[in-house]
């Protein structure tokens, strides 16, 4: 089977993650055009790439449709601003390309479904980057969820509680916008709330938030905290902020239920603190955690794997669009209780 052909669009700060998971599944994939409006950007992307994958041939381009009419590409990644996000997988799936997303996959619930409505239509693949649910000791956790080791969910919380100082925010003008980005919820906090709903397996029934801009000059929140009620009677709580003094303190994971208590922290809820069961299992032992070098961790690489497979195998992704768009949704849902 020949590899996979895949496209970057947007080589800002998170795209030295993608590149590094397309050099990790070599095998099934390759990396033939880069395209920033900003050429520099790619070009240091590049440099990443060759320096691991001997005799690439890596197109550069600040023209993304340029792109798309030049090459032939299986899959565009879609790092580019948020706000850009679902006109960019329009575009590309429209162009015949299966899309991998970065969070959030789109700003509003109408885009989502119009991402998710063209790429079924056209018979193409959406997967959103939500890579924490490939972080072992989640997988762990899952697992047990599955097996219904919580007995009856009570309430599960996702922590995050970081610092963004406004140097962050001024290194790129759109953060903490409405219109390509959103506040702390939507930025920082989305992986979290992704885990969240989807260990805690319910509808939701109703949203309450709280939120407001303490210390930072954005337009929306640097800190908010959503309560949320599931149909299955479990209540979930959200607390995220950027506002942390000195630095990141933790992103956390807690899920509590009538037979279990599991906790699950570290940089980026990639090491368990605290798991206590009813029943006993064999894997209970087994640790799960994992070293990481950032707050991105290490699921960007299984999360092509999955993805490729999917492709491949024609089946869907962990993380399809309806997958992707439940968080998105639920931070909408948010902003405006």
């Amino acid at each position: 089977m020949s590899k996979l052909k895949f496209a970057i669009l947007g080589c800002g700060r998170i795209s030295y993650k993608h590149v590094e998971a397309l050099i990790n599944n070599n095998d099934e994939a390759e990396l033939v055009a880069l395209c920033d409006i900003t050429e520099e950007k790619s070009i240091q992307r590049k440099e990443q790439y060759d320096s691991e994958i001997s005799n690439s041939d890596v197109k550069i381009y600040t023209d993304y449709i340029e792109m798309l009419k030049n090459e032939d590409i299986d899959v565009v990644t879609i790092a580019t601003e948020s706000g850009y996000h679902a006109k960019h997988a329009l575009d590309c799936i429209n162009h015949g390309s299966h899309v991998l997303i970065e969070k959030p996959m789109a700003l509003s619930v109408e885009d989502a479904d119009q991402i998710i409505a063209l790429a079924k239509e056209k018979e193409k693949k959406v997967c959103v980057s939500h890579q924490n649910r490939f972080n072992p000791p989640i997988q762990k956790l899952r697992r047990a969820i599955e097996e219904g080791r919580f007995g009856r969910l009570i309430n599960g919380t996702a922590r995050i509680l970081w610092t963004r100082d406004n140097n962050y925010y001024k290194q790129a003008p759109w953060r903490g916008t409405k219109e390509l980005d959103g506040g702390t919820l939507m930025n920082q906090c989305i992986h979290n709330i992704d885990l969240l709903q989807w260990m805690m397996g319910s509808e939701i029934v109703r949203i309450h938030s709280e939120r407001d801009t303490f210390l930072r000059d954005i337009e929306m929140e640097d800190f908010g905290a959503i309560l949320i009620r599931f149909k299955n009677g479990s209540i979930g709580i959200v607390e995220g902020s950027a506002c942390v003094y000195p630095k990141n303190l933790e992103e956390t994971l807690s899920i509590f239920g009538e037979k279990g208590t599991v906790v699950i922290g570290g940089l980026a809820v990639n090491e368990i603190k605290t798991w206590q069961f009813a029943d006993e299992k064999d894997y209970d032992n087994e640790v799960g955690n994992t070293e990481i070098d950032s707050v991105y961790g290490e699921g960007h690489t299984p999360l092509y794997k999955d993805f490729i497979d999917a492709i491949n195998n024609h089946t869907e992704p962990l993380i399809n669009g309806e997958e992707g768009k439940k968080a998105m949704e639920i931070i909408l849902r948010a902003y405006e209780s």
